[in-house]
């Protein structure tokens, strides 16, 4: 490895999390709005973001695992965290079809 991927491994985790502090105030601010049609369909929107929190869950294990303050040898955990969030935006697209066909558009 080049010294720029191995810099640039160290402090990726960093700035997703970063990066992810962002979306969650973006998103406690969609929350925050009433909405002004009440055809408005929120529940994908939580799901959502229930998927942002299982990844923040993600990054922290990952960036304290780097720093050596938790003893996790087993790097299967990201596969269960991955899982999760594919699992939960599976969900949420079949939760956007079902009002879709509900309300008649599909």
């Amino acid at each position: 490895m080049t010294m720029l991927s191995e810099a640039l491994t160290l402090v990726a985790p960093y700035y997703n999390l970063a990066l992810v502090t962002i979306i969650v105030v973006l998103f406690i601010k969609l929350f925050r709005t009433k909405p002004t049609r009440p055809d408005i369909f929120m529940q994908p929107w939580y799901v959502l973001f229930s998927v942002i929190c299982v990844y923040i869950l993600e990054a922290i294990t990952t960036v304290l695992r780097a720093a050596g303050l938790i003893p996790l040898d087993n790097v299967y955990i990201n596969g269960f965290f991955e899982l999760i969030i594919v699992s939960l935006l599976v969900y949420m697209m079949l939760l956007q079809k079902e009002h879709l066909t509900k309300i008649g558009h599909a």
